[in-house]
């Protein structure tokens, strides 16, 4: 069952600037930063507050380190902006096999690794209403380093 809104993805040419705009502007600081080499971005995730199923919700701000990936592909198609929408779930796993059940595509056949050591998968943004949508299980709280 999705319990949160994780996170939601902006893709940027910029990653320094945009954090730093998200800095300034609204007050949000880094929690964590990393490259996904499997996913061709460098990452930063400014957490926004904690839920109260013990995750918390951020703004994951994606610059690609190739223009091969997935996020530069799409920055060199639609410029800057919101690039996905990511619910929290207890078990990414039974959750994208009951969506799956209900006719949506699921890109992933196996979750693979997220930021902060999640596990994630992505649902098709055609089955629903344009919008790429992530799954994400969050990793055990001893098991995140910042």
């Amino acid at each position: 069952m999705l319990t949160r809104i994780d996170h939601i993805g902006i893709a940027c040419f910029d990653l320094d600037k945009t954090v730093e705009f998200y800095r300034a502007t609204y007050g949000f600081e880094v929690f964590h930063t990393e490259v996904n080499e499997e996913q061709g971005v460098r990452e930063a995730m400014l957490k926004i507050n904690e839920t109260s199923d013990g995750g918390a919700s951020y703004l994951q701000l994606l610059e690609p380190t190739r223009e091969d990936s997935a996020v530069g592909k799409w920055l060199a198609k639609n410029g800057e902006g919101v690039h996905h929408i990511a619910f929290g779930t207890a078990d990414v796993d039974e959750d994208s096999e009951a969506i799956r059940g209900k006719g949506v595509r699921v890109l992933y056949d196996q979750p693979r690794r997220g930021s902060m050591g999640s596990r994630i998968t992505f649902l098709h943004p055609k089955d629903c209403h344009g919008v790429l949508t992530e799954l994400v299980t969050a990793a055990p709280p001893d098991a995140t380093d910042h």
